[in-house]
């Protein structure tokens, strides 16, 4: 399973409850610019628009910037795939908690592109310098530095 853009920005500043594979709609040159790694996915997010999944904010470069069609946008909102049950569930928990969804990476799975999504619930200030805190404290015991 090959991994082409990941997001690691969204575990610092999120708290992930809950993750979604889906699969996303792509034109057949922003296939092949993902999997030569022309692709970011930090920053962006995923809106529910009309009861449908958008991924917004994601940047996939041109593959070939000679041979790209003159009326692209690298960070056109993109759709994503899920069944009707997931997008239920995914509004439902959206509005009813205050959570986000946030996506994750984008994989190869069986030849086909995937989304992990990831719903999440945002962390206060504390939280994140507990989390730097606690990874400063894991860096100096394994320099073995650390003196308590």
């Amino acid at each position: 399973m090959a991994e082409y853009a990941n997001n690691p920005k969204a575990g610092f500043d999120y708290e992930i409850l809950e993750t979604l594979e889906a699969g996303l709609v792509l034109e057949g040159h922003e296939v092949k610019s993902i999997k030569t790694g022309k692709a970011s996915i930090k920053g962006s997010y995923v809106k529910i628009v009309n009861d449908e999944p958008y991924l917004i904010g994601a940047t996939i470069s041109p593959y070939q910037p000679v041979n790209t069609p003159k009326n692209y946008d690298p960070q056109r909102s993109r759709k994503i795939l899920l069944s009707k049950k997931e997008i239920s569930t995914l509004i439902g928990t959206a509005h009813a908690h205050g959570l986000t969804l946030v996506p994750l990476k984008i994989y190869d799975k069986k030849g086909r592109l995937k989304l992990l999504v990831g719903i999440a619930r945002g962390k206060k200030k504390y939280d994140k310098r507990e989390a730097i805190k606690r990874k400063d404290v894991q860096r100096t015991k394994e320099r073995g530095t650390f003196e308590e």
